[in-house]
């Protein structure tokens, strides 16, 4: 029984691994390292040398002021889908474009590229660079982004924070994608490969969302830029390479909450009403002419205050400032010669007032001659000698 069951063993191991469908065989073509399985191959019309059974159109809508452009722009238009078998008509009046296909058309989804087409001419792309999107390596996504935010200030801001200074920021976000990228209105037109739609979707989400400025998107690129060139690196995670931004908070103002007035209860006093006031002036009993005089006659007195205010206003401008008076250091020393002469004088009188006071003292009989007395005669400097 042992050896029987180790035999079952054997036989389920060996067993060939089964496959769902009758085709699902391994191919020689699956593991040929040559093959570029990304790459797209251009049309070729001897692929479909009947046609198309059916007629596809689209038609899409356009706003009144692209009417002009669309206008001129339409024989391009016209020519660059005559060469792929399609159709298209210019409606003015309703405002819309169809595109359809003919009895010539041989590439089943050049259809839908002519319908990119018409939608990128509706969004304001010109109409050189909206045809390239009839090239089979060339795609578009139009972003919708006006119902990312509702408040229209914010979104006007962070729509602005996508274009940058001068457009700079949307170069180059062309630059590091490889796409053609235009801001208009509430959506975002992009065209270009797969890899770079990818990209441009991703950066313009975070933006509007206030996930992550297009500044550092634009700097991760650049570092991916720089890691793609080196082969050792290519089949490595990048992750430890590239920066990590963490989002900051930053502190609003708080705002003071108003604080509620007290119902009151009862209700407040009707206000009068213009003929209340009118029969309380006695205005209300006054004749038409008698009113548009009065009015003329108020309005007269208004115009002569604001004349006069104007006028005021006008020589405020022409009345001179106050100087300040600085004191120059010739006459402060002027100034200082006039106090000590003042002095002077002052000193002077006090001696002449001195010397009159010793007068009046002065005893009249010292100096009278007493009888028989002789008086002394003065040493004369000879008789000295």
């Amino acid at each position: 029984m042992e050896a029987h069951s180790g035999e079952n063993t054997d036989l389920l191991n060996t067993k060939k691994p089964k496959h769902k469908g009758k085709h699902d065989k391994p191919k020689p073509w699956d593991e040929d390292p040559n093959i570029d399985r990304w790459k797209i191959e251009k049309f070729d019309p001897s692929w479909n040398q009947t046609g198309m059974l059916e007629v596809s159109s689209f038609s899409t809508l356009f706003p009144k002021y692209r009417e002009k452009y669309l206008t001129d722009a339409w024989p391009m238009v016209k020519s660059a889908l005559k060469e792929f078998g399609i159709d298209c008509e210019l409606n003015k009046n309703e405002g819309s474009m169809t595109v359809k296909t003919t009895i010539k058309t041989r590439d089943p989804y050049i259809i839908v590229k002519a319908r990119d087409l018409i939608k990128l001419l509706s969004r304001s792309v010109p109409a050189p660079q909206a045809i390239k999107i009839l090239n089979d390596d060339m795609s578009c996504d139009i972003i919708k982004i006006g119902n990312m935010i509702r408040n229209k200030e914010r979104f006007v801001k962070r729509r602005q924070n996508l274009v940058g200074p001068n457009s700079s920021t949307l170069k180059a976000l062309e630059l590091l994608t490889g796409c053609y990228i235009l801001v208009q209105g509430n959506t975002v037109a992009a065209m270009g490969s797969f890899k770079g739609l990818k990209q441009a979707r991703r950066i313009v989400e975070d933006c509007i969302q206030n996930k992550m400025h297009p500044v550092y998107h634009i700097k991760i690129l650049m570092m991916k830029k720089e890691l793609e060139k080196d082969p050792a690196l290519e089949n490595e995670n990048w992750d430890r390479f590239l920066p990590k931004y963490k989002k900051k908070t930053v502190k609003q103002k708080k705002v003071k909450s108003k604080k509620k007035k007290q119902d009151a209860p009862f209700p407040p006093p009707q206000q009068p009403s213009k003929e209340d006031i009118q029969l309380e002036t006695g205005e209300y009993f006054l004749s038409d002419k008698k009113k548009q005089a009065k009015k003329w006659h108020e309005k007269q007195e208004k115009q002569l205050e604001k004349t006069a205010e104007n006028k005021r206003k006008r020589e405020a401008a022409f009345v001179p400032p106050k100087e300040s008076i600085k004191q120059d250091p010739s006459t402060s020393a002027d100034n200082n010669k006039d106090v000590a002469a003042m002095a002077m004088s002052l000193k002077k009188k006090a001696k002449e007032l001195g010397k009159q006071k010793a007068f009046k003292n002065v005893n009249p009989e010292d100096y009278i001659a007493v009888s028989g007395e002789q008086p002394r005669k003065k040493k004369s400097k000879h008789n000295l000698s």
